[in-house]
């Protein structure tokens, strides 16, 4: 049997993510806000924003599996935000020239049926390729750059720039898929049930 599935998100990136997945669910986006003065290490603070935007939308539905993430970038224990300028964005590329970045994803599942619920999280990097000022500036001047976390976009041009990925490659874009399949399937959730992978008789 099929489960309702609900992705408490309208991100382009988390909807393309769950299609990949073969997945059939419905948009309700949360209209949580994040307290971004918290206190709280990557992790418990990815969770956090997770269960918060899962919770929200828990409140507006009756029925069905509500599914909540929130990922950051984190370079040196530091949270990446969006950069404000072109030159900011400069700026925070070429801090990445040859070192790791952290994605942590939190991912909070509530089972409204059940009356269950799962808070999870998942953790990758990526290694930057050194890079000259004249690539950076090329890429900053592109404008991809501009409305995304940390200066950059995995799933776009910036993967020019990654030498190494460990970890979920889902995970840095929004949406680990292997975790999510893991905790789904805690939850009596086949995902092989859906229809695109069904085995046409």
């Amino acid at each position: 049997m099929q489960h309702k599935l609900i992705l408490a998100s309208a991100s382009r990136q988390r909807i393309n993510l769950m299609k990949q997945a073969g997945l059939e669910f419905e948009v309700v986006p949360s209209k949580y806000i994040e307290d971004s003065q918290v206190k709280l290490s990557p992790r418990k603070m990815v969770m956090k924003f997770a269960e918060g935007k899962a919770e929200d939308v828990a409140k507006q539905v009756k029925e069905g599996i509500i599914i909540g993430s929130d990922t950051i970038g984190f370079f040196k224990n530091k949270k990446l935000g969006k950069p404000a300028s072109k030159e900011e964005a400069f700026k925070t590329i070429k801090s990445f020239s040859g070192k790791k970045v952290y994605a942590y994803t939190g991912i909070c599942l509530i089972d409204k049926d059940k009356g269950k619920k799962i808070v999870d999280c998942e953790v990758s990097w990526v290694k930057f390729k050194k890079m000259t000022d004249e690539e950076i500036q090329k890429y900053a001047d592109s404008g991809e750059p501009m409305d995304k976390a940390g200066a950059f976009a995995i799933q776009g041009l910036g993967e020019i720039f990654i030498e190494k990925v460990h970890g979920s490659f889902s995970n840095i874009v929004g949406l680990p898929l292997s975790n999510l399949y893991k905790n789904l399937k805690k939850l009596g959730v086949n995902v092989f049930e859906y229809e695109k992978w069904k085995v046409k008789k």
